[in-house]
């Protein structure tokens, strides 16, 4: 596919803008709470177009998409609806706890109630989370989508993503990405309504999709469903939901960075609300896609890349091209500053070297930065394999071995007072080796009800602990002063709105 000169204008221009304006922004940061936290002065707006920045990338383009176009049809969206009512109660109950203690990273709080040992644990967890799987998924599918459009070599694809983030990352920290967000998630979403007006508009309408796909427009699957059984809807998918909004450092990382207890919570009820329109310009137009171009999906993560290759016409491309790119970008700076910020605060400064040297330490979360980079893209080339069943199923079958530990780890951490120290270590530790033993062995088990299983396995496990030997005295945490903590009645009422709207679509499309 040959861009003609106004796309190419209009991708330039595009990127123009976001580099200029990140770099314009984040130009005055010289401390390590400048790079990594932005100052900690994040407004509601910045906090809420960031999270659906980070979070929808070429992993949901592709990935999810792909699913549509497959055998889940429209109940993938459930990742999305069930995330909007996830945010509402970590804006509530789990985001003021964090910025009262203050907290750099999510593993530093488990130290702060648990003890080291839990803290380095889930540091060590986190980082080889983020580059052998997500920052390498998200390099894989960016350069799947732009080799399927533009017939660029796959290699030289992930490659040119990846070093392009690397350097737009490296820059500002938090703020710079932040500020990018701003751009690149408006982006993202004008571009998805145009992919989904087109695509609706080539089957001949709503109307015509649904009496063409209304056995994939249900919610509910089939108990032996292979990906989203409706049982794992009861326990199972609200496990990845929980630890990916509220206990996953690249997405709480502008969270943390909130100026104030109420706009963090603004912030997130307002992601909260876009993320209800997520299903409708990602996953229907999937489910078009494997409607229109059924011979030649032999891949269903091409779904989405053969609408935008086919349907869009001359003159959109450069835009959804500046999309696209900048969906990875984005998503990239935000996990490889996490990454960093990871390696810099919980591994850097807590074992090698104990410098409070501002200068150093973000010269390391830079360096670290570029190399989380260089080893996602060396392994995104090999994420192709057909016996990964897709990338967003891989990338959530490799959660398993995280996400029950930790959620567990951290609902006893916060609300089980007395829950003694070593829980946060043994539920870590426990957890992966029970899903591992879950994989090996009962395989044909859907992966979110081996999640279930495994979490409520270390539930059990925590609560013999604390009924046997519970802490005499409740830990006390350190509290931040002088930071407001105040909320607003208007901001719990848009939250309970957002979920009253949740339940009416899951009452639609059952």
């Amino acid at each position: 596919m040959v861009l003609s000169w106004f796309d190419i204008l209009i991708f330039l221009i595009f990127i123009l803008i976001v580099v200029s304006v990140s770099i314009f922004k984040s130009r005055k940061g010289k401390t390590s709470e400048d790079f990594f936290l932005a100052s900690r002065g994040l407004t509601w707006q910045l906090i809420g177009i960031s999270l659906i920045a980070a979070n929808i990338s070429t992993e949901q383009f592709v990935g999810m998409s792909g699913q549509g176009a497959g055998i889940t049809g429209f109940a993938i969206a459930s990742y999305e609806w069930m995330a909007a009512i996830t945010l509402i109660v970590v804006a509530f109950l789990v985001l003021p706890k964090f910025l009262k203690v203050g907290i750099y990273t999510i593993p530093e709080f488990l130290e702060y109630r648990f003890n080291k040992t839990a803290r380095t644990i889930m540091a060590v967890y986190m980082i080889l989370t983020y580059v052998a799987v997500t920052v390498s998924a998200v390099i894989y599918s960016g350069g799947l989508t732009i080799n399927t459009i533009f017939d660029l070599d796959l290699t030289a694809s992930i490659w040119l993503i990846g070093l392009v983030a690397a350097l737009y990352a490296s820059w500002g920290g938090l703020k710079a990405v932040a500020w990018a967000d701003l751009f690149q998630g408006g982006a993202l979403l004008i571009g998805g309504f145009v992919v989904l007006y087109l695509s609706l508009n080539a089957i001949g309408g709503w109307g015509e999709f649904m009496a063409n796909n209304h056995t994939k427009m249900h919610m509910i699957l089939p108990a032996d469903h292979p990906v989203l059984p409706w049982t794992a809807l009861l326990v199972g998918l609200w496990i990845p939901n929980f630890y990916y909004w509220g206990l996953n450092q690249y997405i709480t990382q502008r969270t943390l960075a909130a100026k104030s207890v109420k706009e963090g919570q603004r912030g997130i009820v307002f992601a909260a609300a876009l993320k209800l329109t997520i299903p409708f310009i990602i996953v229907v137009p999937g489910i078009i896609a494997g409607q229109l171009y059924a011979s030649d999906l032999s891949n269903s993560d091409a779904a989405y890349p053969m609408l935008i290759k086919h349907l869009v016409p001359n003159g959109l491309k450069g835009f959804l091209f500046a999309a696209i790119s900048g969906a990875v970008i984005s998503s990239l700076a935000s996990m490889s500053n996490s990454a960093s910020t990871i390696f810099t605060m919980d591994i850097y400064t807590q074992y090698i070297n104990k410098t409070q040297d501002n200068k150093k330490i973000i010269t390391v979360g830079r360096i670290t930065t570029i190399a989380v980079v260089v080893i996602g893209c060396i392994i995104a080339p090999f994420l192709g394999h057909p016996a990964l069943k897709g990338i967003f199923t891989f990338i959530q079958e490799f959660q398993g071995f995280i996400s029950p530990g930790v959620l567990a780890a951290f609902i006893f951490g916060i609300f089980i007072k007395k829950a003694p120290k070593d829980s946060g270590t043994v539920a870590l530790l426990l957890n992966a080796v029970m899903y591992g033993m879950l994989l090996l062995f009962f395989s044909d088990i859907a992966f979110l009800n081996r999640m279930a299983i495994s979490f409520g396995t270390v539930i059990l496990v925590l609560t013999s602990m604390t009924l046997y030997k519970p802490l005499p005295i409740p830990v006390v945490l350190p509290v931040r002063k002088d930071f407001d903590t105040t909320t607003s009645r208007s901001t719990t009422i848009m939250g309970v709105v957002v979920i009253v709207i949740t339940l009416i679509l899951y009452a639609i499309f059952w």
